[in-house]
């Protein structure tokens, strides 16, 4: 086992330095609390460990990787917004906004497919870099951020403890973010109280919910919902596909999105689908952040859907039907109920919370 002796100074003068604390390896593993959601599928080459884990809650909350030290990921990724940003666009470091909306970072360990919106990255771990070397982001190097790491004690001290010695890489950072965003969880909304029978909804959030699970029957319109676990169902209330949820026409796309990836025409306008979690904290919604409330986007799925040739199955039956045929009652139960999914714990968990 390698470990490093650091050396804390005073100021008193009787005493112009402390006895040398040693650092050195600790491999303790990380408790990840799940809750009553299923184990999570989690890299076997990166274990989680409680000094891997805070090394990349330090990363991820410090404006050093940024080129001008004023950034951080939690920047674009707050906590209190669900760890989403509620611009339209974040503001780069160069003061140029991006060019798509910031995601959410939470659930990442139920996260089978890819991420970004056009799951440019395979992995947890390569989408945790990008941002440091893109222009419209942190615009920094990555051998700019490993020299002003290894300037402070405090990180060669942290990579001892997470990784045996202090040398600070690229691919160690990569790994402490992705750990530490693998134990990003949201699991205690009022949602999740009432699937473990410990709250009852308000009967407006009860109809909500029913509207939300029920599938579209244009045939039966009395008994049709809005069908909307279609595409966010599951414990994390997404399906983790790439789909095109009708924001644009064939003529009208200006963001090919998934097809910029795959090369392929058939992905035209597909985009991540994300999770509904917290979704009421998270505006503004889609891709391009076009829309500012709720209403705007149930209102969306029930009216302006847009036919494309790559538009989902389920939403060109949608479009054929004239649209899901909501009332203005249905619209505000089915508010309520997604009101629910917000976990206030979680927006609030100092685990989360910046170290500094």
């Amino acid at each position: 086992m390698i470990s490093v002796v650091s050396y804390m100074f005073v100021s008193c003068t009787e005493e112009p330095s402390q006895s040398p604390i040693e650092v050195s390896y600790d491999g303790t593993l990380y408790n990840l609390d799940i809750g009553h959601f299923p184990p999570p599928n989690l890299p076997e080459d990166n274990i989680l460990t409680v000094q891997t884990v805070e090394l990349g809650k330090m990363l991820f909350h410090d404006p050093l990787l940024s080129r001008d030290n004023s950034q951080s990921c939690a920047s674009c990724h707050n906590q209190a917004d669900g760890f989403s940003d509620t611009l339209q666009f974040s503001i780069g470091v160069r003061g140029i906004a991006g060019r798509r909306q910031a995601m959410s970072v939470m659930n990442m360990a139920w996260n089978t497919n890819g991420y970004f919106w056009d799951g440019r990255s395979p992995m947890l771990r390569d989408q945790a870099l990008l941002p440091i070397e893109d222009a419209l982001e942190m615009d920094e190097t990555y051998e700019n951020v490993i020299s002003k790491l290894s300037g402070e004690q405090g990180y060669r001290d942290q990579f001892v403890r997470a990784f045996g010695d202090d040398a600070i890489t690229t691919s160690r950072m990569a790994k402490a973010l992705e750990q530490f965003m693998l134990t990003i969880v949201s699991n205690d909304a009022k949602y999740d109280k009432f699937i473990k029978e410990e709250v009852a909804l308000s009967p407006e959030e009860e109809r909500g919910r029913q509207l939300y699970f029920g599938e579209f029957n244009p045939f039966f319109p009395d008994q049709s919902g809005a069908d909307c676990e279609h595409c966010h169902g599951g414990i994390n209330f997404e399906n983790d596909n790439y789909m095109n949820n009708g924001l644009d026409s064939d003529q009208s796309f200006s963001d090919l999105g998934r097809e910029e990836v795959t090369l392929l025409q058939t992905d035209r306008g597909k985009f991540k689908v994300p999770s509904l979690r917290n979704i009421a904290v998270t505006p503004p919604y889609m891709h391009d952040g076009r829309f500012g409330t709720l209403e705007e986007v149930i209102d969306h799925y029930d009216e302006h859907l847009k036919m494309s040739s790559t538009l989902d199955p389920a939403l060109i039956q949608v479009v054929e039907a004239g649209g899901l045929g909501l009332s203005a009652q249905d619209k505000k139960d089915l508010i309520a109920f997604l009101h629910t999914l917000t976990d206030q714990a979680f927006l609030e968990n100092s685990n989360y919370s910046s170290p500094f």
